[in-house]
This record gives C-alpha cells, structure tokens and sequence, in this order.
C-alpha cells in the first residue's frame, strides 16, 4: 500500500512538472479535456436543471389530469387544415360532463386570452397573463396563498369582478405583498383583489403565476361572449384516484360525441390529452438535449485523449534514461506501468478539474442573472471525475506499457 502511495506522489510530482515545465504544449493539450469535460457537463446540469424546474412546475397536477380541447399536445394523424375546422369545447358541454361525470371527476372551465395592462392609482403593470378560469381550478391545481382565498362557486358563476393576483404583480401595483381589498382596473372595469399567490418563480415555458391574474370565467363569457375566434377553451378533468384512465377517456370520448351529435365512422373533433402524455414528451425532449450533449462532447475527448496520449510519449521519450535506472534498481514493469497510467489520470483530472470549475462559475452567474435555478448536482461532479479518469487511462495505456516494456540497458545508452 505504502509503495502505491508513493507510485501516485510521484507520478502527481511528474504530472505537474509536465505542467510548469511545458505549459504551453500541456496547456493546448489539456484544453480538449477542459472542453469535453465543461461541455458535457454543463449541458447535463442544463438538462437537469431543466428537469428539475418541470417536475416542479407539474408536482401540483396529477399526471393523469386531462386537457379536453380543440388541439393536440403532440403529433396526430389528422391533417392539420381538418384540426383547424375543429370547434371550441365549449360551457354547456363542460357543464353536462360535470353534471355526467360527476362521480367520477372534478372539472374545470378555462379561457386562454390575451394579456391586459392592470391599473391601480398611478401605476400599471403591462402584459399581464390572465387566466379566466372556473372555482374548480383550486381543487385541480393546488395553488397556494400568502394572503387571501380563490372566488367560490357563487362569484364564479356569477362572474363576478373579483381577481386573485401574483405576487410580483402586489409588489408592483402596491408595493406590498398585502393587496387583498384593494381594487384594481382591467378590460375598463375594477376588480376587488381577494387573494395573493405565493411567489413561484418562472415557469417550465417562461410563464409563472407571480405575473398571472386569475378571474372568473363567466366574466370573458358575458364580456366577449362564446363565439370568438381569438380564444381557446379547455376543459380541465382531473379523474378521482383509483379509476382506470383508458376506461374513463373512452367514457368521456363518447359522451362528448353524443353531446355534439357525431355518428358513427366520424372522426372525434376534439382531443383529449393526459398530461402524462405530455410529460413523456418532454422526458423525451430532455433525452434528446442529453444526446447531443455526448456527442458534443465526444468530439472534444476524442481530441483530449489524444492530446495527452502525446504528452505521455514525450514523458515516455524524456524520462527513458530514468525509466532504465529505475529497472536496473529492482522496479518492476508493473511499477513503471502504473506510474505512468497514473500520470495520464492525474493531468487528465488537472483538465476536468477546470470544466467543473468553469461549470460551476456559470451556474452561479446563470441562477443569479436568470429568474431559473441552475444546479451542479454532485451526480454530474462525479460523473465528470470519472470521465477524466478513463480518458487517463485510455489515452496514458500504450504510452505506459511502451515505458514498462523498455529495456534497462538500452534505456539508460540512449539517456547518455
């Protein structure tokens, strides 16, 4: 044990007087490394940094949740100026599913619109997300308050000027979290703020409920009717736990093709999306970024290798002499083979030590410039360790076995 340690402080000692002795050529050498090192692991801090951000922003939605609307989430065998023919789902047909399916699930109404400017007294936020959606939604997505409460059943059905509002959208118009009684301005009317989100931080897609306004439903009903061809409908269902899932979509599916009057042999003019669907989708996404990562990367410790397999046979050539006396001394070819695998390893570990920092560095930038959270887990520290670590032990192998391989005598003559 003793003899290794000292095989690896001597092998650290040669490794970094490579390093001071030639910087230039271990520098130009080592950068490979740095490079394959930095871009595999930055793009898989990325990816997981991602990751992490969509489990997160879905933790609240159970994956079975179903999206009942006139698009599909992913591909589809329809032709796409069919899909564009189809209609809006609409209130009476989210009302008779409610009424139909009652038992089964809770359901949800909402209206994607565009954004509005929100006043109050001399200030205004712009741009605005406002989501006019039905009571059901807290139970749905289980969004959570610093003060106040969601409308009830009474305000959404009567679409009543009530809003619940983010919390950078409090901080702006009151400068305070504590906005809930105060009365703002929106589609030229006020609306009385009884609640206040906790801050999220940006969404999977840029979005977040910090900058969002939710309202009743029934308020863009009887403000902009049901006809309009700007807005998209959506009903939201999420099925009680416990229920088959193919069983329940087949039910929903067919309840909805009788409410519309569809025969049979017609195609359904509406999807019905799960949002595991959705997520597989993305796991796939972030499958794909993953790839090409590795491949990115490969090209770059293609390089490296060969970069410090140079560095290994100049070492080779100038430590011959050296190489002889220690043979002629008792060390074995073992030793001398091990010396120089470690070597490799150690100015490979010099290469990837600098990716991870670089890494490391863009991670704090990144998290502080950006409204999203970028993590260096110590999955991917370790990962990039033992790349460096095999592209060592590639790169330094046949240069290590040609050193274990030489000749005492030849190799101290040709030292002289």
């Amino acid at each position: 044990m003793i003899v290794y340690l000292r095989l690896i402080k001597e092998s650290f000692s040669f490794a970094v007087s490579a390093l001071v002795n030639n910087k230039l050529r271990t520098f130009l050498s080592l950068l490979g490394v740095t490079i394959g090192i930095f871009s595999i692991i930055a793009v898989l801090a990325a990816v997981d940094s991602l990751d992490r951000k969509i489990k997160k922003d879905l933790s609240a939605l159970d994956k079975n949740t179903i999206y009942l609307l006139r698009f599909s989430f992913g591909p589809s065998d329809i032709p796409e100026w069919k899909r564009d023919q189809f209609p809006n789902v609409k209130y009476d047909e989210y009302t008779y599913l409610k009424t139909a399916l009652a038992d089964d699930a809770l359901m949800a109404f909402q209206v994607f619109t565009g954004p509005q400017t929100l006043k109050f007294e001399n200030k205004q936020v712009s741009s605005v997300n406002i989501v006019p959606v039905s009571h059901e939604f807290i139970d749905i997505q289980n969004l959570e308050f610093s003060s106040g409460r969601f409308y009830n059943e009474a305000e959404s059905n009567s679409g009543a000027r009530v809003v619940v509002i983010g919390e950078e959208i409090a901080q702006s118009l009151f400068d305070t979290p504590d906005a809930v009684g105060k009365e703002i301005r929106m589609y030229g009317q006020r609306f009385q703020v009884i609640g206040v989100l906790k801050k999220q931080g940006a969404g999977m897609f840029g979005d977040s409920n910090d900058s969002s306004a939710f309202i009743p439903v029934n308020f863009i009903r009887r403000f902009y009717g049901d006809s309009g061809t700007w807005q998209t409908n959506v009903i939201i269902v999420k099925p009680n736990k416990g229920l088959d899932i193919d069983a329940f979509k087949e039910e929903l599916g067919m309840k909805l093709r009788n409410y519309r009057g569809l025969k049979d042999g017609d195609i359904n003019n509406f999807f019905i999306n799960i949002l595991a669907g959705f997520t597989d989708l993305l796991d796939g996404i972030i499958a794909m970024l993953n790839l090409g990562g590795w491949l990115i990367a490969g090209f770059s410790l293609l390089v490296g290798g060969f970069g410090i397999a140079n560095i290994m046979f100049v070492s080779v050539k100038e430590r011959t002499n050296l190489i002889g006396i220690q043979k002629s001394l008792g060390a074995k070819n073992k030793f001398i083979l091990f010396q120089f695998l470690f070597e490799a390893i150690i100015l490979c570990l010099f290469g990837g030590a600098v990716g991870l920092i670089l890494v490391w560095i863009i991670t704090i930038v990144m998290s502080n410039v950006a409204d999203f959270e970028f993590v260096l887990s110590l999955g991917n520290v370790i990962l990039g360790t033992s790349l460096a670590i095999i592209i060592g032990l590639i790169a330094g192998i046949v240069p290590a076995f040609t050193a274990s391989r030489l000749d005492p005598v030849e190799a101290i003559r040709s030292g002289m």
